[in-house]
């Protein structure tokens, strides 16, 4: 593939939903695999939708998930402005080259007039082609007047990248305004006009705007430009399958799930994927390895269902991945927002003891409040946990509280505090009680941390210390 030229183009809506990024995703590993550019553009000429700071989230996001561009906000380059609400005068000067073929029309109709014509269809239940009813003799074009264009129906075919050979015929073709009374232009007309002047290779967007294309490429053609590779999205489905992801489905923000401790990487990975394969078991890929394996031909056509058990499971294998490839050092880089409040008035050196024992349970980094709350802080003593414990149930509080008294006795006469040679007592409690390892490793994990699961014990006591440690034991037996 020559060298592509794509862009993504968002609207400063508000939130960035997962959809959108995966609007960005492709765009850039198509530009990156074949040596071109991604383009930010942003698509702000609807005022009434515009929220403040949203580009700021836009840019943020992308920074990210790694995901650098190539001209855009922030880095400049030489087809810039790039935000639509900068570029009017170039609208207008297009739509007068439309005006000037006669392919486009001022049209001064009131929209009590056009409501008119719009109920008249329906009572008739025909449907509505402005066409039907455009002015036969249109004034000439004045600011604050809307521009339409002036269609010529005909059928249309062209290829999409991922959907195929596509054909419509002729009564999709409308009269779609060109310039709004405001002077701001519609989508439909500033993305082929900002495409155009901006040299994009590659148009991919949500399969959502693959009815309208008939229009695009009536406009294209208005315009003697050469149609650029259509590549049409689908879309992001709801975990049921039944309709397109909404909030209200469950999903979250990018940034939410950016402050729950989800990583750029396991984002990027989980949407990539999420309509896409490259036809192998593999589910694991690092921004190189879909840079080098991504291609259109690959993406599916029918919509992907979202599945947040499956992103927070890839996060998981992220946050193992980098912790041995990287370092222990490399996670702990990226928890510092993550621990428990107490957690702060202890020492880094500790805090990534703690990390090393725990990284392989963690689903997200968010897990690090709850999951090590009892390696900075004392739990509190819930003896109704200790006894109801399925393998402590069996046992009267004597018999636990006699057990507790013989760790405690044992632990004391451990005069190397390691790991291994926790383990090494441990064993020997377990020869000279007649306890299963069930019974005695829960009975002791439970009282220093009462919590529902711990790393491995030895791990556990290790890191706590033998003062923690010992202590936690007495209170919970003198608490029986």
């Amino acid at each position: 593939m020559k060298e592509a030229i794509t862009r993504f183009a968002p609207s400063p809506t508000g939130y960035i939903h997962i959809g959108n990024v995966r609007s960005a995703i492709y765009p850039y590993l198509v530009a990156r695999q074949t040596g071109g550019k991604m383009i930010l553009r942003i698509e702000d000429t609807d005022r009434t939708r515009y929220v403040e700071g949203a580009t700021e989230l836009i840019e943020d996001t992308l920074k990210w998930l790694g995901l650098e561009w190539d001209e855009g906000p922030l880095v400049g380059g030489p087809n810039g402005p790039y935000f639509q609400s900068e570029r009017t005068d170039l609208y207008i000067k297009w739509a007068k080259k439309l005006i000037d073929s006669g392919r486009a029309y001022a049209d001064p109709t009131p929209s009590e007039k056009i409501e008119e014509y719009r109920a008249k269809c329906n009572a008739e239940k025909k449907p509505f082609l402005y066409r039907n009813f455009r002015p036969e003799n249109p004034p000439a074009w004045e600011p604050g007047m809307p521009i339409r264009f002036k269609s010529e129906p005909k059928a249309y075919s062209w290829t999409d990248a991922v959907m195929g050979e596509m054909h419509t015929g002729p009564e999709v073709l409308d009269d779609i305004i060109l310039i709004k009374a405001d002077g701001f232009p519609t989508y439909n007309f500033a993305h082929i006009v900002d495409d155009t002047e901006m040299g994009v290779t590659h148009v991919m967007r949500g399969v959502e705007y693959l009815s309208s294309t008939p229009n695009y490429l009536a406009i294209y053609e208005a315009l003697g430009l050469e149609r650029p590779v259509f590549v049409s999205l689908p879309h992001i489905l709801a975990p049921q399958g039944n309709k397109k992801l909404g909030k209200r489905d469950g999903a979250k923000s990018v940034t939410e799930y950016r402050e729950d401790g989800v990583l750029p990487e396991a984002m990027l990975n989980y949407l990539a994927c999420l309509g896409w394969n490259d036809g192998t078991e593999q589910e694991i890929y690092t921004k190189q390895d879909l840079i080098e394996k991504f291609s259109l031909d690959r993406i599916q056509s029918s919509g992907a269902r979202y599945d947040e058990t499956k992103l927070l499971w890839m996060n998981g294998q992220w946050i193992r991945k980098i912790a041995t490839e990287q370092g222990i050092e490399a996670l702990y880089d990226r928890t510092v927002n993550f621990w428990p409040e107490a957690a702060a008035s202890y020492s880094e050196d500790y805090r990534k003891a703690v990390l090393t024992i725990i990284y392989d349970r963690l689903k997200t980094l968010s897990d690090l409040r709850n999951m090590t709350a009892y390696f900075f802080a004392d739990p509190q003593i819930d003896l109704d946990m200790l006894i109801s414990n399925k393998y402590l149930k069996k046992l009267s509080e004597a018999e636990i509280e006699t057990l507790l008294k013989q760790t405690i006795a044992a632990l004391s006469e451990v005069t190397d505090w390691s790991a291994d040679s926790i383990q090494e007592t441990l064993n020997q409690l377990l020869v000279s009680t007649g306890k299963k390892p069930a019974e005695l490793f829960s009975l002791i994990r439970i009282a220093i941390s009462f919590a529902p699961f711990s790393p491995a014990l030895n791990l556990t006591m290790a890191t706590l210390g033998r003062e923690v440690t010992m202590a936690r034991l007495n209170k919970v037996a003198r608490a029986i």
